[in-house]
């Protein structure tokens, strides 16, 4: 077997990055343990992974692990010590001591589709059809002036005729 070769067949890498099927996963392994070369390198490539992750890491705001778990003991509390009212009609959960007025919940959308207005709906039909009708406006004014184009053309090239 060609150690190097297999080495260099890309193999060690999706293992490392844990793409590997299960049977080349279990190919490997079985010849880290029968090759030093093979277990030198994938040692190399976890290590030059490892420093790349490190290198590119992105350092968190200071105190955002305090706030993190300040703001999950504060749901604990809440949840413990109010209970919940599931209202009839709406069906949505509520407590009898919450306080009035607007909330907000912070919602991070990841839908890649745009949402509207109704009245804009229309605003975006009607452009589209009046683009559709420009568009068929300019080929019907093109069609018609290169009929006029070659119609001068023939008569150019009559005139001509009668010159001579």
């Amino acid at each position: 077997m060609d150690v190097r070769a297999y080495i260099e067949s890309g193999v060690l890498e999706s293992y490392v990055l844990g793409s590997a099927s299960p049977e080349e996963t279990h190919e490997l392994l079985q010849l880290k343990q029968q090759h030093q070369e093979i277990a030198d390198a994938l040692l190399e490539l976890e290590n030059d992974f490892e420093r790349l992750a490190r290198h590119m890491a992105i350092i968190p705001p200071p105190g955002i692990f305090t706030r993190i778990e300040d703001e999950i003991s504060s749901l604990v509390e809440t949840d413990e010590a109010h209970p919940s009212v599931i209202h009839r009609k709406t069906g949505y959960r509520s407590r009898p001591d919450a306080p009035r007025g607007p909330h907000f919940i912070e919602v991070e959308a990841s839908s890649n589709q745009m949402r509207i207005h109704k009245a804009w709906r229309w605003v975006f039909a009607g452009v589209f059809l009046l683009g559709k009708l420009f568009l068929i406006a300019a080929i019907y004014y093109f069609l018609e002036y290169r009929q006029a184009h070659e119609q001068i053309q023939q008569l150019k090239i009559e005139l001509r005729q009668y010159k001579h």
